[in-house]
């Protein structure tokens, strides 16, 4: 099992609660337990959607995912009553008790990173809920702060926009930032959370599986 041990230590020693787990079923599990009867928003998150965790939590609780509102990944311009649908749910997502979303980049020393296209991710980890938890793979685990910040920007972002079939240059080619100004660039914003913000709860947790992007 990946030795967690150091970014957990460091989490902790922050704030944050910390829940390590050896599988993402085990995860689940664990959060269908502690999370009951409440309304649940979700952020943009592929961690989540890989462990099919909307449709266990969605058995018990109110839940809220613009993904689930209209065919997000494959959205065209045209369709603008799924434009709407969307933005809806991204609006109702930022006024649940509990938020969940993943990381683009978690340091060892316990710094998260985040990238945004819509800021909706980046504005409900900072403020309004009563409980923030970061779903992260151990693959979005890296040494430093530095290297979170390049993760995010070079590995993330780009293959975000390839599943969305941006027409951004990370996207068409080589798997890095160009810092371009396409109208279709997602990356428009990045949120570093050195500590858990006033008033709110936070929670991480770490599971032993390559999750996301």
């Amino acid at each position: 099992m990946t030795d967690f041990s150091k970014v957990s230590s460091a989490l902790e020693k922050k704030g944050f609660k910390v829940s390590v787990f050896s599988s993402g079923s085990d995860a689940v599990s664990y959060l269908s337990e502690t999370i009951r009867e409440k309304t649940v928003g979700f952020g943009g998150t592929k961690t989540a959607e890989e462990l099919g965790l909307y449709e266990t939590l969605d058995k018990f609780n109110y839940m809220v995912w613009h993904w689930k509102a209209a065919d997000y990944e494959n959205l065209t311009p045209e369709d603008t009553a799924g434009k709407k649908k969307i933005h809806e749910a991204r609006n109702a997502a930022m006024h649940t008790d509990v938020y969940i979303c993943s990381a683009n980049a978690l340091s060892e020393d316990g710094v998260i990173v985040n990238i945004d296209g819509a800021g909706n991710r980046l504005s409900s980890t900072l403020w309004g809920h009563k409980k923030v938890i970061f779903i992260i793979g151990r693959n979005k685990i890296v040494p430093t702060y530095e290297d979170a910040v390049w993760r995010a920007r070079n590995v993330a972002a780009p293959l975000r926009a390839r599943s969305l079939h941006k027409n951004t240059p990370c996207a068409k080619g080589e798997l890095k930032c160009c810092d371009c100004s396409s109208p279709e660039r997602i990356c428009r914003g990045m949120a570093t959370i050195w500590y858990p913000m006033q008033k709110q709860e936070f929670e991480i947790v770490l599971i032993d599986e390559d999750l996301g992007m």
